[in-house]
């Protein structure tokens, strides 16, 4: 009988074939989405027929994103067994089709698809385009972010979206419902398509950018809250309902359970406190039910808010629990409707920015370049008024600005010479801020600044080993993390692994994509490659895992030995669905790969802003 890591190499037609005697790695059950029931026969037949028949009309119609984002749905639905009562969910396949063989619409509830930047899969989304909405010139757009839905896979969203209105349904605006790559509490891959998704429906109607409001509930809730945060820039209004804001808090963890150093900072990239400072940008409005428990969010974010000098604005809906009261409902759509149609159009004069990595690093015409430490708290406090800027800054080694003015005026209370027309670039040397850029050499710096799940949130590609490592405990655990990663991300994240073979690589392939890479400097070229940035381990029963700027192409990543370091038991709440590995970590392969982690994790960090230990 083969082992499961050999069967899971020839699987992906890799060269890792360690040896069959070796005792097979326990597999890992999947929590999200939860496993279907069994098609019988007759009922198998039927989903391949309408994957026939969508095959062709995708052959007749190519540039249909309905009939692409359908045929995808259906195809996964019978490869990850996502059928969950087979009479209804045939029933849904035949309304779907259906709607494919119809002439394409572009008002009511709408159905359409994208392929994804990051893994060129198809992803849905809904819409919802009023009867009488002039289509003419630019329109409004209102974003609902959906809520937790285990069993939501694309099939069933796409069903409904296409029978289904949303909470609202303004008459003066489309509404996008995003999929979020399911129930990933839309962050990681499910935060970018929201704005891949946003880009797609733009092709097709022409949407007023600064007339955009972000709105959710529940799980959709926790999406308004970080991606409001993160992006306030980009929204003229934010709507969160429910949902999550944090960790810790939301959890119930003390102090004495709370997980490593490493994984409390990683923390930092989706706790909506941590980014408090940005909602000051955007009109923003919470709600909760009264009896809700999810309230919890909003009164952290009312305590993070007013530590900023803000108070937020809070419907409560009386008597209710995880759902709007009738007029609550209605005061916010008229405080989403009214903010956009205030919307200036037009960057403010004053911006506030606060954020802990350069992944968020920017709002507006304010854009930290570096920091002087990652996952710590920095800001910028930006106000230009006739004669230049007045900027303050904490944590903050390097900035850039697009000016309304020639002279920057002053930052840190040290002022500033006359920079030129264009785009400023100001670095801090000795506690000195001067007109110019970094040093050159490798730093952290926007779209390069690790962990090591910021990879998957972009363009990349998988390197097959073209190798076998020496060691057995080494091979089968490298043959199972790569078939982990690849089943993990078709069922969780909706998509298929872009994969080749590491001595296939192009020139092109580097440019392209960041690349994750799997085994040991001795059995791959591009482990090898970023060996001398490897931490202390013992070769013989550890490996580490790691991402660093590409040494092929330092404008992208090379990632060894990970795929998303989030796990299946972390799926049970979409709060812990955060980076749990920094830059680096040391694992122990002496332990099985489980649902917690894929080995011991004896240790992991972060590199400096230099991309040194």
């Amino acid at each position: 009988m083969k082992s499961l890591a050999l069967a899971s190499a020839l699987a992906f037609g890799a060269m890792v074939v360690p040896s069959a005697a070796a005792e097979p790695l326990p597999d890992i059950p999947r929590r999200l989405p939860p496993p279907g029931v069994e098609l019988s026969a007759t009922q198998v037949r039927e989903v391949e027929a309408a994957l026939a028949h969508l095959a062709e009309r995708a052959a007749e119609e190519p540039g249909r994103t309905d009939i692409a984002a359908v045929r995808k749905a259906v195809r996964f639905a019978l490869e990850n067994g996502e059928f969950y009562d087979p009479a209804r969910d045939l029933a849904k396949i035949r309304d779907l089709v259906r709607a494919c063989d119809g002439p394409p619409r572009r008002r009511g509830l709408l159905v359409r698809g994208y392929r994804s930047e990051i893994d060129s899969s198809w992803q849905p989304y809904g819409l919802d385009v009023p009867e009488g909405l002039d289509l003419t010139g630019p329109v409004p757009l209102w974003i609902w972010l959906h809520g937790r839905g285990d069993k939501e896979t694309d099939l069933h969203f796409l069903h409904n979206r296409l029978t289904k209105g949303g909470q609202f349904r303004p008459g003066d605006a489309i509404v996008l419902h995003p999929f979020g790559r399911q129930c990933v509490g839309w962050k990681h891959a499910g935060e970018v398509d929201v704005f891949e998704a946003l880009g797609a429906v733009g092709a097709e109607f022409e949407i007023d950018p600064g007339k955009i409001a972000l709105c959710g509930f529940s799980m959709g809730g926790a999406g308004a809250w970080h991606l409001g945060a993160h992006y306030a820039d980009r929204f003229a209004a934010v709507h969160a309902g429910a949902g999550f804001a944090e960790t810790a808090r939301y959890i119930g963890l003390k102090p004495e359970d709370f997980p490593p150093p490493w994984e409390q900072a990683l923390w930092g990239a989706y706790d909506v406190p941590c980014y408090a400072r940005n909602l000051l940008n955007v009109p923003l409005i919470a709600y909760s039910g009264e009896d809700d428990k999810q309230i919890q969010a909003a009164r952290v974010m009312e305590e993070a808010l007013a530590g900023e000098g803000h108070t937020l604005r809070h419907v409560i809906g009386p008597g209710m629990g995880h759902k709007y009261h009738p007029d609550s409902a209605r005061e916010i759509e008229g405080f989403v409707s009214a903010a956009l149609r205030a919307a200036p159009g037009v960057a403010p004069d004053e911006v506030h920015l606060q954020t802990r990595t350069l992944r968020y690093g920017r709002m507006h015409w304010v854009e930290a370049t570096g920091l002087e430490k990652h996952w710590s708290d920095s800001r910028v406090d930006a106000a230009r008024g006739p004669w230049g800027y007045t900027v303050r800054t904490k944590n903050v080694s390097s900035l850039r600005f697009d000016p309304k003015h020639e002279v920057p005026g002053t930052v840190d209370g040290q002022p500033i010479g006359p920079a030129g027309a264009g785009v400023v670039s100001l670095v801090k040397r000795d506690g000195r801020w001067a007109v110019g850029e970094p040093e050159p050499g490798p730093r952290k710096r926007p779209g390069l600044q690790g962990p090591i799940d910021d990879a998957f949130t972009g363009p990349f590609l998988v390197a097959l080993p073209s190798a076998t490592p020496e060691s057995e405990l080494h091979a089968r655990w490298v043959a199972f993390e790569i078939d982990h990663f690849k089943k993990r991300w078709k069922e969780l994240m909706r998509g298929e692994l872009r994969t080749k073979p590491e001595d296939q690589l192009t020139g092109d392939d580097f440019a392209r994509y960041h690349i994750i890479a799997w085994g040991t400097p001795e059995s791959s070229g591009l482990v090898r490659a970023v060996q001398q940035f490897m931490p202390e381990h013992d070769p013989e029963t550890q490996i580490v895992a790691m991402i660093r700027p590409n040494p092929r192409d330092p404008d992208r990543y090379l990632v060894v030995n990970s795929g998303l370091t989030f796990r299946e038991a972390h799926d049970r709440t979409n709060s812990l669905q955060n980076p749990k590995l920094g830059d680096w970590a040391v694992i122990d392969l002496r332990t099985a790969p489980s649902a917690e982690a894929p080995g011991e994790v004896l240790r992991s960090g972060f590199f400096d802003e230099r991309w040194r230990h």
